[in-house]
């Protein structure tokens, strides 16, 4: 089973002293519906191991990556086989601005190929790798040493996906301006989310024809500039949900939507429940989250004192 688990919401239990969990995981074992905050990596070291987030199904080969993004109801397992699940909290390098933006870009899952992407699967695949001996060793630094890994395989994927979203037959030069103004749109909604942004607006900031930016977003984001939008208004929503202070209506409101019933409906659309079943659904007692922290605490100490071994077999 999940080692904490509240409703469909995985509480990850990071190594002592980091931000970071790394699992060696041979359990041949389906794991239900959840999602959690941070980000999770799956590379299969044998055989296939399937994965359906977000409804998309995937079957992860040996040597495939698959990158699942902060808040992705997902389930997976179920066959035998051998594959590192790596967690990490990216909210740590939310200040790196085009970094969350090009999270957004590849959102809410990412397969890696050799046949898909054959240009980044090699280095994707040895940054994993790196990874994961770097949590093992537990060297001073190893910690800052991860985070270093994880940028660098963000900006090679961000690089390519940005490469063949937006293909030109101009200079390079051209293309990188194209790049660059898009990072710069995103980074804009991203962070005026809840202001009564229209594709008129955001078209003329970047510089293009409405028609044309619309096309070129699309590209860019493998999704509309309003189905953008929504999602973040929906992801801060989740969060605010989450804190029992805020109404429903106050949540609509602080994330930009302009009626309650424009929020519900987007809301289910994006997380397949309405507010008030995900607000029910969510709602932690302090006696839980009390007995969770003490669940956490005894983990932590039976790692420090010799359990660490049987900790990197998930679940």
């Amino acid at each position: 089973m999940i080692e904490t688990l509240h409703g469909i919401r995985e509480t990850v239990n990071f190594k002592s002293n980091t931000h970071l969990r790394l699992y060696n995981n041979v359990e041949a074992e389906f794991y239900p519906n959840h999602w959690h905050a941070p980000l999770e990596i799956i590379m299969p070291l044998e055989g296939t191991y399937p994965v359906t987030c977000s409804n998309k199904s995937y079957q992860i080969k040996e040597g495939e990556l698959l990158l699942i993004t902060p808040g992705a109801l997902h389930n997976m397992g179920g066959t035998h086989g051998k594959r590192l699940i790596f967690q990490a909290d990216f909210a740590l390098l939310h200040s790196i601005k085009d970094l969350a933006a090009g999270l957004t870009l590849i959102s809410p899952a990412l397969h890696i190929t050799p046949d898909n992407s054959p240009a980044i699967h090699g280095p994707a695949k040895k940054l994993v790798l790196e990874i994961a001996n770097e949590y093992f060793e537990d060297l001073p630094l190893s910690e800052a040493s991860i985070y270093a890994k994880i940028i660098e395989l963000f900006v090679l994927i961000a690089r390519h996906h940005s490469k063949v979203s937006i293909p030109m037959n101009n200079s390079e030069n051209k293309q990188r301006e194209y790049i660059e103004r898009f990072l710069f749109v995103c980074e804009y909604i991203n962070e005026h989310f809840n202001e009564n942004l229209t594709l008129d607006e955001i078209a003329a900031l970047s510089g293009f024809s409405k028609y044309h930016f619309s096309r070129l977003f699309k590209q860019f984001t493998n999704t509309s500039f309003y189905k953008y939008l929504n999602r973040k208004r929906i992801e801060n929503a989740v969060d605010l949900l989450m804190d029992s202070q805020h109404t429903i209506t106050d949540v609509a409101l602080r994330c930009g939507f302009s009626s309650l019933s424009a929020f519900i409906r987007m809301f289910k659309i994006i997380r397949g429940c309405t507010p008030s079943e995900f607000k029910a659904l969510y709602s932690i007692k302090w006696d839980e989250v009390r007995k969770a922290d003490i669940e956490t605490e005894f983990d932590k100490n039976e790692c420090e004192t010799g359990g660490e071994s049987n900790a990197l077999h998930r679940y």
